[in-house]
């Protein structure tokens, strides 16, 4: 695959396979969590039972500040050797689950429709297993399980995490996101940026009212708001370089009460996305201006309030290649997909602010499955064996870690 290399399979032996009953057993706690969904920072439930697991298995897993996600260490740190962080997002979505599914959700609007639950079972599979390693004097370096709360709230829980000192000790850090499109087995890999940037726009748009009558004596706010909606993406594509992927896709206009009333005040909100950091950064400025160069067109006056979300997750070549090497030494090099960058958003990005790291895609799509299940729906739903492949990953990653 383009950048990365990857080992044959059996080239290096590696323990830490799943046994049967731990995979039975991580299946169902994963159909816990989907059944117990819990909103960002609002996860009491789904960090006592990783508390509880961890805990039974003799690891000491300290919670955030914010009495939701946890971090847990295993191994002997070596201050002369940071560690492998390997993190999991633990909220669920404010959607209803639609499936018939014996452990469909059981909270009303409330959803794991992005595969949180997966993320935390796999991570914490990977945690138990490299538990046991470490009893048996097989874990070379020491590693950090990472849940973080609140991935789906702008600007994300990863800052939150990051200013509670989740990465103090940390080199490297690795995850994974399921993706519906990948067959279960197998993972997609990218080097380079993988997500795209996220904010939120809120605009509003203010003028004096009036009688449809007479739209000339007044500002019309209807047409204005949709012009807004229209111009502003256009004027954007021949202001931004169309290769940095910006974005602007409206999910809320607001506007009026009556038919006959010309409205004093009108709302839109949408997101902002783009695909490189620089653009990112000057974003807000230059939607900004674009905004207000069409509202004053129109006689409207704008307000805009332009919130911040995350920075495309951009994935370190030599942490990919890492990944890369891990699934090649459990299933080998056809288990590993190219994958494209997606415009969906990811707080994981903060992280990579500070250190080096990679996020792969993984499989949950049962081979030969050609129904469409995509990410925050309230039909999403994953093959479960994709747990097992997902804590292979990480245990081999932390196995063939090898740096200094």
């Amino acid at each position: 695959m383009n950048q990365l290399k990857s080992r044959e399979p059996g080239s290096v032996t590696l323990p830490g396979t799943l046994s049967a009953p731990l995979r039975a057993e991580l299946i169902a706690f994963r159909r816990d969590l989907h059944m117990h969904p819990e909103l960002g920072n609002q996860e009491f439930r789904t960090t006592a039972a990783l508390k509880a697991r961890l805990e039974a298995a003799g690891l000491a897993p300290k919670v955030l500040p914010g009495g939701t996600g946890l971090i847990c260490d295993i191994g002997t740190p070596d201050r002369g050797r940071p560690m492998l962080a390997i993190r999991a997002d633990i909220d669920g979505l404010p959607i209803p689950d639609v499936k018939t599914v014996d452990y469909r959700s059981t909270v009303a609007n409330r959803a794991h429709a992005c595969g949180h639950d997966v993320h935390t079972t796999t991570v914490l599979g990977a945690g138990l297993v490299l538990a046991e390693l470490d009893r048996q004097g097989l874990l070379p370096h020491a590693v950090r399980l990472l849940f973080q709360p609140a991935e789906e709230v702008l600007p994300g829980g990863a800052a939150d995490a990051v200013e509670a000192g989740v990465l103090d000790g940390v080199g490297r850090i690795i995850a994974v996101h399921c993706d519906p499109k990948v067959d279960e087995g197998k993972i997609g890999l990218r080097s380079g940026p993988i997500t795209s940037a996220c904010d939120r726009l809120e605009i509003t748009l203010d003028g004096p009212g009036g009688h449809t009558a007479r739209p000339h004596l007044t500002t019309d706010l209807v047409t204005a708001v949709a012009r807004v909606a229209t111009d502003v993406p256009a004027v954007l594509a021949r202001r931004v370089d169309a290769r940095s992927g910006l974005s602007v896709t409206w999910g809320r206009i607001e506007a009026g009460h009556a038919c006959n009333v010309i409205p004093q005040h009108a709302e839109l909100s949408g997101t902002v996305r783009c695909l490189d950091l620089p653009t990112w950064r000057d974003a807000p400025d230059v939607v900004h201006a674009a905004i207000d160069e069409i509202a004053t067109l129109h006689r409207a006056k704008s307000t805009v309030n332009y919130v911040r979300g995350v920075p495309p997750v951009v994935n370190d070549p030599v942490v990919t290649e890492l990944l890369a090497d891990a699934m090649t030494a459990r299933r080998g090099p056809y288990a590993i997909e190219d994958t494209e960058q997606s415009l969906g958003g990811e707080d994981f990005s903060w992280y990579l602010e500070h250190v080096p790291g990679a996020m792969a895609r993984l499989g949950v799509r049962t081979p030969g499955d050609t129904r469409v299940r995509d990410l925050h729906t309230g039909d999403f739903d994953v093959d479960e064996r994709c747990i097992e492949a997902a804590v292979e990953l990480f245990t081999a990653a932390a196995l063939l870690d090898r740096r200094g």
